[in-house]
């Protein structure tokens, strides 16, 4: 049961245009955001960092980053974080065999050895305490520029708000995530309907 209830989407005029940046991006507003509404330059706050991480013109894989935040929110615990970087995945064209295989990264040939050191970096970095080590950065840097680290980067610092967020409010689910995570996160501690208020 959510801990503060979202409100409606007309309590905020002012958010209209955050509301319809999530819409595009998601198909809904979250109930993230609904309850957050409560301190509008929170919503603005939060639209613009997620502006900027999902910024298609990013030299990252749109995709591949909601892949870094899965694992990243998985670190966390976050299940509505899992559930929704999931959804929006397969909606950028991750395929169902490549988001069913996320935790066998490591050994599945459908991740690049580039993506592997990105999904450890992800676990690393959102590790409480973060534990990316030199070494590990060496990796990265032997696969990604200084501009695809930082954009990656800000990927899991965005999750690092959102799973903290989401599992302090105990936001609840909504419908769509709620399904691809009965789908794809079944077996981890995953439960339909044990997710929404």
């Amino acid at each position: 049961m959510a801990r503060i209830e979202p409100l409606s989407l007309e309590v905020s005029p002012e958010l209209k245009e955050a509301f319809e940046q999530y819409r595009r991006s998601l198909g809904f507003v979250p109930n993230s955001v609904l309850i957050m509404q409560r301190r509008p330059k929170l919503v603005k706050a939060l639209a613009g960092l997620a502006a900027a991480v999902w910024d298609p013109a990013s030299t990252v894989d749109l995709g591949f980053k909601r892949l870094v935040a899965h694992v990243a929110s998985r670190a966390h615990g976050c299940r509505y974080c899992m559930a929704h970087t999931a959804g929006s995945a397969l909606k950028l064209g991750v395929s169902e065999d490549k988001l069913a295989k996320v935790w066998e990264y490591r050994s599945s040939p459908l991740y690049s050895e580039a993506e592997r050191v990105a999904l450890d970096y992800a676990l690393s970095a959102a590790a409480v305490p973060n534990d990316v080590t030199d070494e590990l950065f060496g990796e990265m840097r032997r696969h990604w520029d200084d501009d695809q680290i930082v954009e990656i980067t800000g990927v899991i610092a965005l999750f690092g708000f959102m799973n903290r967020w989401n599992d302090s409010m105990a936001t609840p689910l909504e419908e769509e995530p709620e399904e691809v995570g009965g789908k794809f996160l079944a077996g981890r501690g995953w439960s339909v309907g044990k997710h929404r208020a």
